[in-house]
């Protein structure tokens, strides 16, 4: 089956769409109508060539060696028929003739081809239109949805919704306005272009096209800051130094930037020159206010200074000045008059001083609390050198006495044995035997037992070793004067001392008694003169007076010589 190339050729020259597009369509509308009569599956394609315009229909099918379902296999025998050199599991390509497709077919595919061609042309339309984002188009105003405008764009709508609206701004049917395209979608009922009258963007577009230096890119638009329906303020900047870039913009008497007031129905446009120095460019964009200082810190704060009579300028109606001011430098600004500026660098200055005496007086507690501590700390230096002399000395000394331990022992012993070998230690020895062996005070001891302790001997020696004299036997008379004369002795003067050292040696214990003998009546008795105990510190003999022969017995204590 041939096609007739005219009525295509029609269908392009009045929808626009290309051949090729509506030979696509054409195939698809005949497999799907091919496919309603035979109900075969998608192996069946209908190719139509693009030089002669011929269809064929074309079956594929798979080559097995053993047939299991008819509609997509084929065995190898019948295979080789077709084509001879085929093997099993190739796909082969079965070439069949259109029949008669009838109503029911033509109508399918009649409905395929009106739906493809549909869709064609919104791809079209589609294309089209996304290369006017970003462009002032001139559309009509066709109908209103609630508070939205629909707009006529010819073979497409535009909506301009509520938000792209300018405040206050009222249209009317079937009038034309310029509006800015914003995006295009994609609806069921073809593509839906979205219009803005507020995106600044739109001032930007209608100064390209009143202003030709701006098309020709010798002036530039660098910012716009807009409060649409109100006021808008545009920063330009001209490469060429010999064009003025506001005075281009305002055109002669103002013609230039009349035309776009009255596009945007008398919105308020101020045009300020660009500088890259943002104290020159804050300046300019607080005009008409004159500014006295700019000063610009760190975190994008720009703080401004003018006159007392300037303020309210500078700020504007409730801010707008300034707010459009801050968009278009992107900064942030805090005006200020000169006298509240005085004012805050004043406060400034008193809060800094006061900062600077608590930080000086902070920094003379923080010495004072430093040198305390360094006090403190040489004391508690002195006081452990102190404890360290204090140790080591005793560890000095105690190494020095293990050192000389033996020496010392040595000595004492030395002298120990010096003491037991001296005569007087002997006698004394001699003298505690005999008064162990001697009888208590009271009884008359037998003569037998006098001549055997031989005291006139014993006595004799004592006064040998002490360099005394030697006693003598009294006579009555001559024994109470003495006694008497004892007796006054002991009353006026205090306890007499016997110095040990006399002895060359320091007796350990103190002694107790000191026998001495005499001769009464022809015979010798034994009178007991006894030493007052002391304390181990001062040893001394308390000697008692000689008693009468009555004597009351005492009670003898343990004796230690050494």
């Amino acid at each position: 089956m041939k096609l007739e190339l005219a009525p295509l050729r029609e269908i392009e020259k009045e929808r626009a769409i290309p051949l090729e597009m509506l030979l696509v369509a054409l195939e698809d509308a005949l497999s799907a109508a091919y496919k309603r009569i035979y109900g075969t599956l998608d192996n069946v394609k209908i190719h139509i060539d693009r030089d002669t315009l011929e269809m064929v229909i074309v079956e594929e099918k798979e080559v097995v060696p053993r047939v299991k379902d008819k509609q997509i296999q084929i065995s190898l025998t019948q295979a080789k028929k077709i084509k001879a050199d085929v093997e099993a599991g190739d796909i082969i390509q079965i070439r069949k003739e259109p029949g008669d497709f009838g109503r029911i077919a033509a109508q399918t595919a009649k409905q395929v081809i009106v739906q493809r061609i549909r869709e064609a042309e919104r791809d079209i339309v589609y294309d089209e239109l996304m290369k006017k984002v970003g462009q002032v188009v001139s559309v009509q105003v066709h109908r209103f949805e609630q508070r939205n405008v629909i707009m006529d764009m010819g073979k497409s709508e535009g909506y301009l919704p509520v938000s792209e609206q300018v405040p206050g701004e009222h249209f009317r049917h079937g009038e034309r306005i310029k509006c800015y395209v914003m995006e295009i979608r994609k609806t069921p009922r073809g593509p839906l272009v979205v219009l803005s009258r507020a995106h600044p963007q739109l001032i930007v577009t209608l100064f390209e096209m009143e202003v030709p230096e701006i098309s020709s890119d010798v002036i530039e638009i660098v910012n716009v800051a807009r409060e649409p329906g109100h006021r808008s303020k545009i920063a330009v900047y001209s490469k060429d130094p010999g064009i003025d870039a506001v005075g281009a913009c305002v055109g002669p008497r103002g013609s230039r930037v009349q035309a776009v007031v009255d596009e945007l129905r008398g919105e308020k446009l101020d045009i300020i020159n660009y500088n890259e120095d943002p104290t020159v460019f804050i300046c300019n964009a607080l005009s008409p206010a004159k500014i006295l200082k700019v000063t610009l810190n760190e975190e994008q704060l720009a703080k401004v200074v003018v006159q007392d009579n300037m303020l309210s300028l500078a700020i504007g109606k409730e801010g707008q000045n300034a707010r459009l001011a801050a968009k278009l430098t992107g900064w942030k600004i805090d005006i200020k008059s000169q006298s509240q500026a005085e004012a805050v660098k004043a406060e400034e200055t008193q809060r800094e001083a006061e900062f600077k005496k608590q930080k000086q007086d902070e920094l003379k507690r923080k010495e004072e609390a430093w040198k305390l501590k360094e006090e403190e700390a040489k004391k508690a230096e002195k006081e452990l050198a102190k404890l360290i002399d204090v140790e080591v000395k005793e560890e000095v000394k105690a190494m020095e006495t293990a050192v000389r331990e033996p020496e010392l022992i040595g000595e004492a012993e030395l002298t120990k044995k010096k003491r037991e070998e001296s005569p007087e230690y002997l006698a004394l020895l001699e003298l505690e035997t005999a008064l162990e062996a001697a009888p208590e005070i009271g009884e008359e001891p037998a003569e037998e037992e006098i001549e055997e302790w031989k005291w006139e001997e014993v006595l004799e020696e004592v006064s040998k070793s002490s360099g005394s004299r030697e006693v003598q036997p009294l006579s009555e008379e001559e024994e109470e004067e003495e006694e008497k004369e004892e007796e006054i002795t002991l009353q006026s003067l205090p306890t007499s001392t016997f110095d040990a050292d006399q002895l060359g040696y320091a007796p350990t214990l103190p002694i107790d008694a000191v026998f001495e003998a005499e001769s009464i009546r022809g015979k010798s008795k034994a009178k007991k003169h006894i030493f007052r105990e002391v304390p181990d510190e001062e040893e001394t003999f308390n000697v008692k007076s000689r008693g009468k022969k009555s004597h009351k017995p005492i009670k003898k204590k343990k004796r230690e010589l050494y």
